[in-house]
């Protein structure tokens, strides 16, 4: 189950910018993730300030 980001994003960039695979993209609102290609490692969580991308 890949991780997703939640309505709470602030659109800082911070899970991007820590994404190993490169799956994190600006959604415009908030970050989005690409499912497919997530591997579910958790950097995104750790970096996130308040706490949006959830599995």
């Amino acid at each position: 189950m890949a991780y997703h980001i939640t309505d709470d994003c602030i659109a800082c960039g911070a899970c991007a910018a820590e994404c190993p695979v490169s799956c994190i993209s600006d959604g415009g609102d908030k970050y989005v993730i690409d499912a497919d290609a997530c591997v579910e490692c958790g950097a995104c969580a750790a970096a996130c300030p308040v706490d949006a991308p959830k599995l």
